[in-house]
C-alpha cells in the first residue's frame, strides 16, 4: 500500500488500534443504550403511523380500535424484552438468537435464525435511512428529487463512522439519541400538562375525513384488518434483539449490564410508542396513503389531501402550538434518529457475521477485525446490500415496510423455543431448590414469549405476504441454502486436510525446472537459487516462440558455460503456457512418486502500473501450474529499482491481524483446520 492510500485511510478511519486495545472499545451502559436502542426507539416515528394507515383502509370508524391495537403491541414488546433478558444472561458470546437456536435446537435451526436476522438487519438499514430521508425531504423540499442518492450517501456516512470503531461510533450517536428521547418525553410531558389545564388539543388533520377502500367490514374481514394493523404496529419491536448480538461490546459483567440496558430500552420504547399513539388518538391525528387503501379528504373542498405531515410531526405541532422551537426540536430529532437507527444493524450484523464465520457458515473474512478493531468486512457487506435495496426500491418506505418484521419474528420465536429447551436441560441436572425456582420462572417467561411471538409471526405472514413479505420468504431460504453450502465446503476441505500416513512420506526425488525467457540477472538468480536447493535433477526450459531467438539463446547459453542443461520446447502456434504444462505433465508421468519444482523469475515493482507491464506470462503460467498435482511453484523475486521507494515503509496491519481468540475446545464438524485458516 502506498503512502497516499494509507494516509487517506487514516484520515477516514483514524489510527490503527492494536489487539491489546480491544478492551478500550467496550461500552458503558449509558453509551450502549443509544448504540443498540436507536432502531427500537426510531420505530416511534413510523409504528403509530403504520397502525393508523392500516386501520384507515376500513374508514374513519376503524380509528376507534387504535388504543386496543397499540396496547396489544405494548404487551408483545414487554414480553419480548422480558424473554430476551433471560437470553443475554445465559448466552454472552454475541451469537444471540443464532447461538441459542444452534445450541438447543440444532445447527439447522441456528442457520434459519441467522438467515432471518441477516435479512432483517439489511432491511433495518434500508427502512430507517429511507424513512429519515423522507422526513427530511418534507422540511428540505430540494432533496425530494434526489432521495435515493441522499439515502445511499447517508449509508456511506454510517459505514465510515462504524469503520472507525464501536466506541467512537457509540459516542457519536449517543448525544442525538438522548436528544430524541428528551424531545419526545418533553412533548409528552408538555402535552399532558396542557390536557390537565383544559386545553383542547386538536391536530391539523382532526377535521379531515378518512375514506377506506374496504367498507362495511364485519366478521372475518374486520378481524383481518385489525390483525393487519397489529402486524404493522409490531414494527415497534424491531431492534429489540440487537442487544443479544452485542453482548461482547458491554463491560463486565456483560450479561447483567446487557440485561439492565435491555430493560431500560423496553421501558423507554414502551413509553414513547404508547405516548405518541395515545396523543395521536387524543388529538385525532389522521394519516392515509392511496397505495395502502386509504384516502384523506378535506370536507370543505371534497378534495383529497396528499401532503399531510407524519403522525409524530402532527402530534408535535399540536402539543407545541404555543412553542415553535419545541416542534422544531421534535421533528429534527425524529429525522436524525431515523438515520441513526441503522447504526443498530451496523453493530449487530458484523458481530453475527463473525460468529457465523467462526462456525464456518460464512466466509472466514467476516471473522477478521480491521485496523480499528471493527469487523470491517461485515460492515461493508451490510452497507452494500442496504444500498442496493434502497436503489432497487427507490428509497420508498411504503414499499419497504411490508418486507419488515418477518425475519425478526422468526428469530424471536425460534430463540424462545430454544431457551425453553435450555432451561429444561439445566433443570434435569440442577438439585438446588432456589436455582430450580429461578430456572422455572425463566422457562415460564420464555415459553410465554415463544407462544406470543409465534402467533404474531403467523399474523404477520398472513397479513403482509401479498404486500411484499413473500420476497423475504424467498430470500431467507436462499440465504439458508447458501450458508449450508459454505459449511459443506469448509467441512469437505477440513476432511481433505486431515493428515494420513502417506502425507509424511518423503518424495522419491525432486525434479527442478527453471523457466527461461532470456539470459539476464533474474534468470541467473533463479538458476543460482534452484541449484542451492539441491534438487535431484535440474534443467532450464524455454519455449521456442521464435526459432532465431531460440538459436541465439542456445549460443549465449553455451558461451557462458552455465552448468545447467537448457531444453528448448517447440511451439508451432507461438504459445508459452501449453508447451510448459505438457512438459511438466510428462515429467510427472515418468515418475509419479516424484515431485516437480518449477522456478519462475518474477519482477518486484514499485508502481501498480508497472505490474501491468511485467509478470503477465508468469502469472498465467503460475495459475495453471498450481492446479497440477505433485507440482510445486516457486517465485524467485528480482527487485527493480522502482521498488526501492517502498523500502523501509512501515507496513500497516493487514487483514487477519486481529481476530477473536481461537477456540480451545474441539470444533463442531470435525476436521483439523486451525481457527485461523
Amino acid at each position: 500500500m502506498s503512502k497516499v492510500p494509507d494516509l487517506t485511510k487514516r484520515l477516514l478511519l483514524g489510527r490503527a488500534l492494536s489487539s491489546a486495545q480491544q478492551h478500550e472499545q467496550l461500552l458503558k451502559k449509558r453509551i450502549a443504550l443509544p448504540v443498540f436502542a436507536s432502531d427500537a426507539l426510531s420505530s416511534v416515528a413510523y409504528a403509530p403511523q403504520e397502525i393508523l394507515l392500516a386501520l384507515g383502509a376500513g374508514g374513519l370508524v376503524m380509528y376507534h380500535y387504535t388504543p386496543w391495537v397499540a396496547a396489544a403491541v405494548v404487551v408483545i414488546l414487554l414480553t419480548v424484552v422480558a424473554s430476551y433478558r433471560q437470553n443475554v444472561r445465559a448466552y454472552q458470546s454475541g451469537g444471540g438468537d443464532f447461538e441459542v437456536a444452534t445450541t438447543n435446537l440444532g445447527g439447522n435451526w441456528g442457520v434459519v435464525v441467522a438467515s432471518a436476522l441477516l435479512v432483517d438487519y439489511v432491511l433495518t438499514v434500508a427502512v430507517s435511512v429511507s424513512s429519515g430521508v423522507e422526513n427530511l425531504g418534507a422540511l428540505l423540499k430540494f432533496m425530494q428529487p434526489h432521495e435515493v442518492g441522499v439515502a445511499i450517501g447517508m449509508v456511506v456516512v454510517l459505514t465510515l463512522a462504524n469503520l472507525r470503531g464501536l466506541k467512537e461510533a457509540g459516542v457519536a450517536f449517543a448525544i442525538p439519541t438522548y436528544l430524541f428521547m428528551f424531545a419526545v418525553f418533553s412533548m409528552l410531558g408538555w402535552g399532558l400538562v396542557r390536557l390537565v389545564a383544559g386545553t383542547d388539543l386538536q391536530a391539523e388533520t382532526a377535521h379531515f375525513e378518512v375514506r377506506g377502500d374496504e367498507t362495511d367490514l364485519a366478521g372475518f374481514a374486520l378481524v383481518f384488518l385489525l390483525l393487519r394493523a397489529f402486524s404493522s404496529g409490531c414494527a415497534a419491536l424491531t431492534g429489540v434483539e440487537a442487544i443479544s448480538n452485542g453482548v461482547p461490546a458491554f463491560r463486565k459483567p456483560k450479561g447483567e449490564n446487557a440485561a439492565k440496558t435491555l430493560l431500560a430500552l423496553g421501558l423507554v420504547a414502551m413509553t414513547l410508542f404508547g405516548g405518541v399513539t395515545a396523543f395521536a388518538y387524543i388529538t385525532e391525528a389522521k394519516f392515509a396513503e392511496p397505495d395502502q387503501g386509504s384516502h384523506l379528504i378535506d370536507p370543505s373542498t371534497g378534495k383529497a389531501v396528499t401532503d399531510a405531515d407524519p403522525v409524530i410531526a402532527q402530534v408535535a405541532h399540536t402539543v407545541f402550538s404555543n412553542f415553535t422551537p419545541g416542534f422544531a426540536l421534535v421533528t429534527a430529532m425524529t429525522a436524525l434518529i431515523l438515520f441513526l437507527a441503522a447504526n443498530t444493524a451496523f453493530n449487530g450484523f458484523p458481530v453475527l457475521g463473525s460468529v457465523l464465520a467462526q462456525n464456518r457458515y460464512l466466509p472466514r473474512q467476516l471473522h477478521t477485525r480491521g485496523d480499528r478493531l471493527a469487523y470491517s468486512n461485515g460492515i461493508i457487506i451490510l452497507a452494500t446490500m442496504a444500498g442496493l435495496l434502497i436503489y432497487a426500491y427507490d428509497a420508498s418506505v411504503s414499499r419497504l415496510i411490508p418486507l419488515y418484521t418477518v425475519g425478526v419474528f422468526v428469530s424471536f420465536t425460534v430463540s424462545q423455543v430454544g431457551m425453553v429447551r435450555h432451561w429444561n436441560r439445566l433443570l434435569a441436572t440442577e438439585q438446588d431448590a432456589a436455582q430450580r425456582r429461578r430456572m422455572k420462572t425463566s422457562r415460564g417467561i420464555n415459553a410465554f414469549g415463544a407462544t406470543l411471538t409465534g402467533i404474531v409471526l403467523i399474523v404477520v405472514l398472513i397479513t403482509k405476504f401479498a404486500l411484499g413479505a413473500y420476497i423475504v420468504c424467498i430470500a431467507m431460504p436462499l440465504l439458508y441454502l447458501l450458508m449450508k453450502a459454505i459449511r459443506r465446503h469448509y467441512d469437505r476441505v477440513s476432511a481433505e486436510l486431515v493428515p494420513s500416513g502417506e502425507d509424511v512420506a518423503l518424495p522419491a526425488r525432486n525434479h527442478g525446472i527453471v523457466l527461461v525467457s532470456k539470459i539476464h540477472k533474474p534468470t541467473l538468480r533463479a538458476l543460482a537459487y534452484a541449484r542451492a536447493t539441491r534438487p535431484s535433477t535440474l534443467e532450464a526450459v524455454t519455449v521456442a516462440v521464435d526459432a532465431e531467438e531460440s538459436r541465439r539463446l542456445q549460443d549465449e547459453w553455451d558461451a557462458l558455460d552455465i552448468p545447467v542443461p537448457l531444453k528448448i520446447l517447440d511451439s508451432p502456434y507461438r504459445e508459452i503456457t501449453r508447451p510448459v504444462l505438457a512438459y511438466v505433465k510428462n515429467v510427472r508421468r515418468r515418475s509419479p512418486r516424484d515431485v516437480v519444482t518449477v522456478f519462475i523469475p518474477e519482477y518486484v515493482v514499485g508502481h501498480w502500473w508497472e505490474q501491468l507491464l511485467h509478470n503477465q506470462s508468469a502469472l498465467r503460467l503460475k495459475g495453471r501450474l498450481l492446479f497440477q498435482p505433485g507440482v510445486m511453484v516457486t517465485s524467485v523475486a528480482w527487485q527493480l529499482q522502482s521498488s526501492d521507494r517502498l523500502k523501509g515503509r512501515v507496513e500497516p496491519p493487514g487483514p487477519g491481524s486481529s481476530r477473536r481468540p481461537p477456540r480451545t475446545g474441539p470444533r463442531s464438524g470435525g476436521g483439523s483446520v486451525s481457527d485461523r485458516d
